[in-house]
């Protein structure tokens, strides 16, 4: 990263599950709004979300997700500078945008992509 660069931010929140169409709907749009990437596993339990973005952006989106109430909302990974656990990461997402996946393995597979993996494990409660 070069000395100007801003700083990537992340954020993963667990619920219960993400089914309502509309709420989606306001997280597309806040992603967009707030210039994030989105990820989300939803249709059934857990639900997960993951955002990625400056920091202002990835704490507003969060706020977003906090007042629209989602059932058992745990914040697992707040709001913090991103940390690619290796160079061997993909290119980052675009951001402003927002993609669901349907099974947490898919959802694990995309973080394993992005550099995150061992990140994504620890904060979800599967590793120590």
């Amino acid at each position: 990263m070069s000395q100007n660069a801003i700083p990537v931010f992340n954020a993963l929140i667990r619920t219960h599950h993400i089914t309502s169409r509309k709420k989606v709907a306001k997280l597309v749009k806040a992603a967009d709004k707030y210039a994030c990437y989105v990820l989300l596993r939803s249709g059934g339990s857990p639900g997960i979300m993951y955002c990625e973005g400056n920091e202002e952006g990835v704490r507003s989106w969060v706020s977003t997700v906090q007042k629209l109430r989602y059932k058992d909302y745990q914040l697992v990974g707040r709001p913090n500078a991103l940390v690619l656990e290796t160079m061997d990461a993909k290119e980052r997402p675009i951001r402003g945008h927002l993609h669901e996946v349907a099974a947490v393995k898919e959802f694990g597979a995309k973080m394993e992509s992005l550099g995150i993996w061992e990140w994504w494990r620890h904060a979800m409660g599967y590793t120590p």
